[in-house]
């Protein structure tokens, strides 16, 4: 992996391929290695895969840390590494990371593909419903690592999944750090960002599994309504982890719309 310091946080990342720069957000209390069947991508562009600040490698933000921080966190990124402006490819939490990015700094990102998004927690998701998941998070984050891990990955796959995915992503949720786990999780709840969507002018895709339980189709429905010229693609039969679970269609769907905007 490779490092770099970003407003006094160190920041891990993997960079492969050659080609247009595609910058990959991971999700919620995951890290890198959630792309790893997206390193295909590389037959054609740059991949920049960071760690979010209190995930994998990088380092732990302060507490205070809220979304509006990991944006201008991504900006220095994406500058210190002169990455001119990448594509913006992220997944649940790092859809919404993407999105804060576009209100923070709309110079940086030259698309925006939010696969399994919110406009935060409290954009998309009923107050009880943010209520109960962060009492529940804060709760298990308490306990066992494997008790989390266990009961979060439960959320992500539909019932077909092969049993192997899921294990690979609950090892990987294994290694999630507690005090960056609690301030991503905080940092979703407070975030409401369906103020100034129908502002945003970059080409923007929409990738959702069809049973995803934890961003229900219907909040890509309303995420697509009001993001002008906005495209949803919705990957059948799979749920929130679709970029996994859905590995061979999600990237064929995400290349063939980069390649497309990188020809205009």
């Amino acid at each position: 992996m490779e490092w770099v310091e970003v407003h006094g946080l160190r920041i891990a990342f993997e960079r492969a391929g050659a080609g247009p720069p595609v910058v990959l957000l991971h999700g919620g209390l995951a890290d890198h290695r959630e792309w790893s069947a997206q390193q295909a991508l590389a037959d054609g562009f740059t991949v920049v895969t960071w760690d979010a600040p209190g995930c994998g490698r990088s380092s732990d933000p302060p507490t205070s840390f809220r979304m509006a921080d990991y944006a201008d966190v991504l900006a220095g990124f994406v500058e210190d590494l002169a990455l001119g402006r990448p594509h913006v490819v992220g997944l649940s939490f790092g859809a919404t990371l993407a999105l804060a990015l576009q209100r923070r700094a709309p110079g940086v990102a030259r698309t925006l593909v939010l696969a399994s998004a919110y406009a935060g927690w409290a954009g998309s998701l009923p107050p009880e419903e943010v209520t109960q998941r962060l009492s529940v998070a804060r709760r298990l984050l308490g306990r066992p690592p494997t008790e989390l891990a266990e009961s979060f990955v439960e959320t992500l796959f539909a019932d077909a999944a092969a049993p192997g995915l899921v294990e690979s992503v609950r090892e990987m949720l294994l290694d999630l750090h507690p005090s960056g786990a609690r301030t991503m999780l905080e940092a979703m709840a407070e975030c409401d960002l369906r103020e100034g969507l129908d502002r945003i002018d970059v080409p923007t895709l929409l990738v959702h599994g069809e049973l995803d339980v934890r961003s229900p189709l219907r909040v890509a429905e309303e995420l697509q309504s009001s993001i002008p010229g906005s495209t949803l693609r919705v990957l059948p039969g799979v749920g929130h982890q679709c970029n996994i679970e859905a590995a061979d269609s999600f990237t064929d769907v995400v290349r063939t719309f980069l390649h497309a905007r990188d020809g205009e």
